[in-house]
């Protein structure tokens, strides 16, 4: 035989000379959830290993990424439903905890990147990412809600924006409202195709922000669509966005593949709830090889085309990476 390709796969050294796909700390965001007060962490049951935490424990969690050679943050708040109004106004109150936060967290890691999550939610009494009005989501009455959040986030210090919300013409419209008011330089990480998927149950558990009637099926995307991610993707980019996301990964690797294909800006890929949830599970009974199956996730993930993946394995990858290197 002329053709053996065995001859590449002979050792670990030519293993390691051929690698076409890597895995690197810094190619990670690391997702946290921020509570107020004093009060202890939090496990999150459906999130083995993931706590919503104080503002006190958020920094320690920090600084020992960091040592780990994670830098990236995207921080998620945990309100408090007493917070909570149909206009989600609590999400850009000079008293919202979430933005003084922040203030605190770069000034004491100011070389660390935070990114902050834009969509009404997290403080809407309705639980759905826009304005609702007699059952209906209201796109263009989200929008301003929308602006304000993200100029509110970036007074507060926040490096990246990121509209998670899924309504028409949010980037364009938080981008205007950014550079009016001085934030040229404040970045947008788009939640592009953001679709409406089973995956995301354990994050919704952790920030208590299920919609309380209805679902998300008319602004997040039908997992059976593929060119949509396309034209969300080049909308996004038109409007001024500097990353585009993918959410979830896994199901969606072909969508995340199709996004590098056609657009110029960096990829993001968010490695969900539920995807971490199943395999914690499986590893936890014994059926998986834990750090094995989660190299592998990522490493399908970057193979697929993403640059960046916001993952829940951020930190235990860090460890790994640091074993396996020295």
């Amino acid at each position: 035989m002329d053709q053996r390709p065995r001859r590449n796969r002979k050792s670990e050294g030519i293993r390691k000379m051929v690698e076409e796909t890597i895995v690197l700390p810094s190619h990670l965001i690391y997702p946290l959830f921020l509570m107020d007060g004093k009060t202890k962490s939090q496990p999150i049951q459906s999130l083995p290993g993931i706590s919503r935490m104080n503002l006190d424990d958020t920094m320690k969690e920090i600084e020992a990424s960091i040592k780990l050679g994670i830098n990236s943050f995207v921080i998620f708040p945990a309100v408090a439903d007493k917070l909570k109004d149909k206009k989600a106004s609590y999400s850009y109150s000079s008293s919202n905890f979430y933005l003084k936060a922040i203030q605190v967290l770069k000034k004491q890691f100011p070389n660390a990147v935070f990114m902050s999550d834009v969509a009404m939610d997290p403080y809407s009494s309705d639980g759905h990412d826009g304005y609702v009005e007699k059952g209906e989501i209201l796109n263009d009455k989200t929008l301003p809600i929308l602006a304000k959040m993200a100029v509110a986030q970036a007074e507060a210090g926040f490096d990246i924006i990121g509209p998670s919300d899924m309504m028409d013409g949010r980037v364009g419209y938080i981008r205007k409202a950014l550079d009016d008011k001085g934030f040229e330089n404040v970045s947008i990480m788009s939640y592009t195709a953001k679709y409406a998927s089973a995956y995301y149950g354990p994050f919704r558990e952790a920030l208590d922000s299920a919609p309380k009637s209805g679902d998300k099926k008319t602004y997040q995307m039908n997992p059976a669509n593929k060119r949509e991610a396309i034209r969300e993707a080049l909308l996004d980019e038109q409007e001024g966005a500097d990353f585009l996301m993918v959410k979830p990964a896994l199901c969606y690797l072909d969508i995340i593949h199709i996004l590098k294909e056609v657009s110029v800006l960096p990829i993001a890929a968010y490695n969900v709830s539920g995807e971490y949830a199943m395999l914690k599970a499986a590893a936890a009974n014994g059926w998986l090889n834990y750090e094995a199956a989660m190299h592998e996730q990522l490493l399908s993930i970057r193979r697929a085309g993403a640059d960046i993946i916001l993952t829940y394995f951020a930190k235990d990858f860090g460890k790994l990476y640091k074993k396996m290197n020295g």
